[in-house]
């Protein structure tokens, strides 16, 4: 028996979810941009020699630590979604670590990318392919 909300009994946890995941990473694109950008300035423009470094490693701080601390990103927290262990609770440090890594790493191979996107749009759970691997799960949060 799982910890996770079933999505045959309790689908309003899975509701929307891909479109907010998708929303949700607009967002955290801007934030990561915006602070790219504001680490451009503070050097005085000789970031920008190394612009695309300093937004990978930027991004994959924001994620791990945003949601180590709250179980969601800041894109994710204001369109309502979180992320849940397979075991029903919160992200932890370490989890929050192994799950950006496998972001990345399928935002980085575009064939991994198109299966996450297609495993969301199908699966019951509305499961990436890192959250398939890690048995974790997007849902909405509770009001």
């Amino acid at each position: 028996m799982s910890a996770l909300p079933d999505p045959d009994y309790a689908s309003e946890f899975y509701a929307s979810v891909p479109a907010k995941r998708l929303l949700a990473w607009v967002i955290d694109g801007f934030i990561v941009f915006g602070l790219t950008s504001l680490i451009v300035l503070l050097t005085a423009f000789v970031g920008l020699w190394f612009w695309g470094v300093i937004f990978l490693v930027l991004g994959f701080a924001y994620r791990v630590v945003t949601i180590a601390n709250t179980s969601a990103t800041w894109g994710m927290y204001f369109t309502g979604i979180e992320l849940r262990a397979a075991n029903g609770s919160r992200f932890d440090t370490s989890l929050s670590f192994l799950h950006t890594l496998g972001y990345t790493i399928s935002v980085s191979i575009p064939i991994l990318q198109i299966i996450s996107i297609v495993l969301m749009l199908t699966s019951t759970r509305k499961q990436g392919l890192t959250d398939m691997m890690l048995g974790s799960v997007m849902i909405n949060r509770r009001a």
